[in-house]
């Protein structure tokens, strides 16, 4: 079955040109010229990807991608005007996986396409393996799997010291909860919790880190929650 396209233009010749060139790769593509047909769509239709023109008349292709994040997961593409930065910035703020500047290349965007749908069903294959095997944690690009004590990153292995495993384990397993440093002693050394120093854990952090490359200041996996510990959100 070919992946279904959504196509969101207020220019009939740009969304028909959209459309042309993803019908010749053999996505089913339904084509909208206003935010409203595309809202009627969206309800009855199920996508694979959306891609929406931000300049619309009306609902703009920012609350059109908002509407679908509601109650859709699927991958977002939003077409935005030449050096309209902060436009760019709002799409992703409300769950644009990508975006591309007018003018583009059609096929540079067929190209974006089959990379978001290569993405999106990885994901899903994941978070389905993950409720066949309670074995397996998984928080975006990070599997661990707890029976062979291995863990990926974006599809790469990370190697991780036991201790740096158990602590990622332990922050995935309380997912969204703050786990203090004092919980993560306990729970890898048990009796020794009370000798060990406490900067073991902050050290611990720091190595993990860098490791997956992961900042202080912008955390996209660990986060410090000062004076109380750390967290993976949800």
């Amino acid at each position: 079955m070919s992946d279904k396209i959504l196509v969101v233009d207020d220019e009939k010749e740009i969304a028909d040109l959209v459309s042309f060139y993803l019908e010749s790769e053999n996505f089913d593509v339904v084509a909208c010229y206003s935010s409203k047909d595309a809202l009627e769509q969206v309800q009855k239709t199920d996508f694979d990807l959306a891609i929406l023109d931000i300049m619309l008349p009306g609902i703009s292709g920012l609350e059109l991608c908002k509407e679908i994040r509601k109650n859709y997961n699927y991958p977002v593409i939003m077409l935005t005007a030449k050096d309209e930065e902060i436009d760019k910035i709002r799409g992703l703020m409300l769950g644009a996986d990508d975006y591309m500047t007018k003018p583009f290349r059609p096929l540079e965007l067929v190209a974006r396409v089959k990379a978001q749908l290569r993405r999106y069903k990885r994901y899903n294959q994941s978070q389905v393996s993950a409720e066949a095997d309670p074995s397996l944690l998984i928080h975006g690009g990070l599997v661990i799997n707890i029976k062979t004590h291995e863990c990926q990153l974006d599809e790469k292995p990370l190697l991780l010291t036991p201790t740096e495993f158990s602590i990622l384990k332990i922050l995935c397993e309380h997912k969204g909860e703050v786990v203090s440093s004092e919980e993560l002693f306990h729970e890898i050394w048990k009796d020794e919790y009370y000798c060990k120093s406490n900067n073991t854990i902050t050290v611990h952090i720091r190595h993990l880190r860098e490791k997956m490359n992961d900042s202080v200041e912008r955390p996209k996996y660990i986060k410090t929650i000062w004076g109380v510990g750390y967290k993976i959100e949800n």
